[in-house]
């Protein structure tokens, strides 16, 4: 990419290997161009995978991400493989859902992150994990993560 607009982005437009750990993932950013506005931005994963890091069995994940950008929005690619870095990744549900929050707040310091992980049970209980930066901005219009609880055969 020889744009400047793509000044800094190592990933987007090139070949990019899988990162080999969710730690080796390297997340970019672009910026976000929001005109100060509280716009929410949605990012889904309907298929997201880790292991059990005791049983080294995989977990699967619908994991809903919404941010308010400050000056930044996570570029969609380098998020991707961030993502696709916990198939081999041993963390329990809560500690990769956490993780993934942590890194984007540290890469983008929104105004406002909110993150849901609702993981499909392996032994009976699904164990769902959600986690906010704090309340939204006044008048954010934040839609609901349309993910309903885990029914079984309810």
């Amino acid at each position: 990419m020889s744009d400047d607009r793509y000044a800094g982005l190592h990933q987007l437009g090139a070949h990019t290997p899988t990162p080999q750990s969710p730690e080796a993932a390297v997340l970019e950013r672009v910026p976000a161009k929001t005109g100060g506005k509280n716009a929410v931005v949605r990012f889904v994963c309907p298929e997201f995978t880790s292991l059990c890091p005791l049983t080294g069995q995989p977990d699967f994940a619908h994991i809903v991400i919404d941010y308010i950008p400050g000056d930044w929005l996570v570029e969609s690619k380098s998020l991707k493989l961030f993502f696709h870095s916990f198939r081999n990744h041993g963390g329990f549900h809560e500690a990769c859902t956490l993780m993934i929050a942590d890194r984007l707040v540290e890469l983008l310091a929104p105004k406002w992150l909110r993150i849901g992980a609702y993981w499909y049970p392996r032994g009976g209980i699904p164990i769902d994990v959600f986690w906010q930066t704090g309340a939204p901005p006044e008048g954010a219009w934040i839609p609901d993560q349309g993910v309903p609880p885990y029914r079984g055969r309810g």
